[in-house]
């Protein structure tokens, strides 16, 4: 079997990462930003060079397409899912990437931006990446690793097979999402078209995971509603929704049910942006937990929050609305057992043990297995997501492409145990 092209993965990687894709929840327009239509063009041309079929850059700005099978018998179709966008969290504006060939150890600092440094002490994970070649951005951006490492995975994927048809596989779908950070990836997928049994989301920390569990997520809206006047003549009059939202804030759990203070199974609920003035404030805060029946406890917790206050504040008005936004990726698993169970499979074929891991947040593989495509998160070489902080392993990165071509030839032929193929 071929080799893969490490350095045309780099490339991929470095080449998509400079192009701004970041998500913009301040508008409704999908994708919310045009740099995701520009990547998506870009990927839409390289899969028509590679020699696709089905290339598809649709109004929404997702691209489809498809990697034709190599084996005379009937196969499953199977996808692979990456996202476009990155968090609106950290800019993606002018991404300069650092490339650290045969990391030696060690802190490391980004050359723009003299206070940010990765530190060991910090990324403990540092350790087991002697040798590697490490990927960071200058410190002034992020780097998009989330999930750009996922995007070059599957393009060089698909150049790799079109290469070496050899390889033996039933067809392949690929799907590129936008706006997966800020809840909407899914929104315009037509499953019908994808036309698959059990997809892949490569959207992954680390190496070695499969992820078979997710948060379910609700976002709540809280508006407090008070009465303004000139400050003058307010006496017995004024009721600010300011230091009622405070008060509310105040009250929401910081010791119990707050992010910083939870980890495993634990579900939070954390107050994150608040807008507004005397007259109406606008707080939202996200609804999380494993446990999917725990949301409906976690929005009447809110409730009895917002009646107390409003009892302080006589004259003011709370509304809380509550939006789903989507579901514990287990919940639809058990459907296709397979779609887990040929991943560990892959990875043992490789002489690898495959952790089944629990994520504290959600993928697009959440939207799509609760829309009915059961979709496992497989490992893609990403860490500290979201931050000037972030940095990739391109050997991990290889490492998810070996799992990803075993995964295919698993479903190709499931009662085969030979020995891997890459």
């Amino acid at each position: 079997m071929a080799a893969i092209q490490r350095q045309r993965l780099l490339e991929r990687f470095l080449e998509y990462v400079r192009i701004d894709t970041t998500a913009n929840d301040a508008t409704n327009e999908y994708p919310s930003s045009p740099g995701q239509r520009e990547l998506g063009a870009l990927l839409a041309r390289q899969l028509t060079a590679c020699g696709l079929e089905d290339v598809e850059h649709d109004p929404y700005g997702l691209v489809y397409a498809t990697i034709p099978a190599t084996v005379p018998h009937e196969v499953p179709t199977i996808a692979f899912n990456a996202h476009l966008d990155t968090s609106p969290e950290t800019t993606g504006k002018n991404v300069q990437p650092q490339v650290i060939e045969n990391y030696a150890g060690g802190d490391i600092p980004l050359p723009g931006h003299p206070e940010k440094i990765i530190r060991v002490a910090e990324n403990p994970e540092l350790d087991k990446m002697h040798g590697h070649t490490l990927i960071t951005s200058d410190g002034t951006t992020l780097l998009g690793a989330d999930d750009k490492a996922g995007v070059a995975i599957m393009m060089e994927l698909a150049q790799h097979l079109m290469e070496h048809p050899e390889i033996e596989h039933g067809r392949i779908r690929l799907l590129f999402t936008c706006d997966e950070e800020i809840g909407r990836g899914t929104q315009h997928v037509d499953l019908t078209k994808l036309g698959a049994v059990v997809g892949y989301t490569l959207d992954g920390a680390g190496a070695g995971d499969i992820d078979v569990e997710t948060f379910s997520a609700d976002l709540a809206t809280v508006t407090l509603r008070g009465i303004n006047i000139h400050p003058s003549i307010a006496k017995g009059r004024m009721v600010n929704a300011v230091r009622a939202a405070g008060e509310f804030a105040a009250r929401i759990p910081r010791d119990t049910l707050a992010p910083e203070v939870t980890s495993g199974r634990e579900g939070f609920l954390h107050p994150y942006s608040i807008s507004g003035g005397v007259a109406e404030v606008t707080l939202k805060v996200l609804l999380r937990a494993f446990d999917t029946r725990e949301l409906a406890v976690q929005a009447e917790s809110l409730r009895d929050i917002a009646r107390d206050v409003e009892r302080l504040f006589p004259g003011l008005s709370i509304d809380v609305a509550v939006t789903p936004q989507y579901r514990n990726l287990g919940d639809g698993l058990a459907r296709e057992p397979r779609a887990v169970r040929y991943a560990q499979r892959a990875h043992e074929r490789l002489g690898r043990t495959a952790r089944l891991t629990i994520v504290r947040g959600g993928t697009d593989g959440s939207l799509l297995t609760e829309k009915g495509l059961p979709c496992p998160n497989l490992s893609c070489g990403q860490y500290n997501l979201h931050s000037p902080l972030e940095w990739a392993s391109l050997d991990e990165m290889v490492q998810a492409l070996e799992v990803v071509l075993e995964l295919i030839q698993v479903w190709a032929r499931p009662d085969e145990t030979a020995a891997p193929a890459v």
